[in-house]
């Protein structure tokens, strides 16, 4: 595989998430814990750099949730972060950890607003221009985010890998399906170093 025509996409390692104090933190604490995902998507991200392309998609919004429509509009996954007060613009728990604070390497997708990247924000845009062909993905939620923005990917023509070990679920039930009953119909699971080991 080549590394020049690959790309590794970190969804959502944002202090709201990945912190103690972040406003969903304690949700996906223990599987964190149990999958060492700070851990590995530093691992990941460190090794990738100069080699793939590397891209960091936070979502955000405005304090006031102007840009995340009518009232009503969205489901329970938006009302939990109104309800919440997380992933506000300009705050700590918006804000990207620091374990995976962007350098000039790296490219931060600004936009994602939806479940599903593709769908607010222009990273489709820099996948084509950068010609990349395989996409890996990881971050929050497995069930949610990450596999909602790959089987986009997956739409759009991408082949695309699950870094098992760079994600977390709100359990491991969840963890487990997305690994094992689901992504496998759209892709690879794999451990970020054995995908790592694949680029040439």
């Amino acid at each position: 595989m080549k590394a020049s025509e690959t790309a590794i996409v970190f969804i959502e390692f944002q202090n709201d998430f990945c912190k103690e104090g972040g406003a969903l933190h304690e949700g996906v604490k223990g599987q964190i814990q149990s999958q060492n995902t700070i851990a590995n998507a530093k691992d990941c991200i460190e090794q990738a750099r100069g080699k793939c392309l590397t891209l960091l998609v936070p979502i955000v919004f405005e304090q006031s949730y102007a840009d995340m429509g009518c009232e009503g509009v969205l489901g329970p996954i938006h009302a939990n972060v109104v309800g919440t007060k997380a992933f506000q613009k300009d705050t700590w728990g918006g804000a990207i950890i620091d374990e995976l604070k962007p350098t000039a390497q790296d490219i931060v997708v600004e936009g994602k607003r939806t479940l599903d990247a593709f769908h607010s924000s222009n990273i489709d845009f820099i996948l084509r221009v950068n010609c990349i062909r395989n996409v890996a993905f990881c971050g929050f939620l497995t069930n949610v985010c990450v596999e909602g923005t790959a089987r986009s990917a997956y739409d759009k023509g991408y082949k695309v890998f699950l870094l098992k070990d760079c994600c977390a679920a709100l359990s491991a039930e969840e963890q487990t399906y997305v690994e094992e009953r689901l992504f496998p119909y759209m892709g690879e699971v794999l451990s970020h170093k054995e995908f790592l080991a694949r680029l040439e």
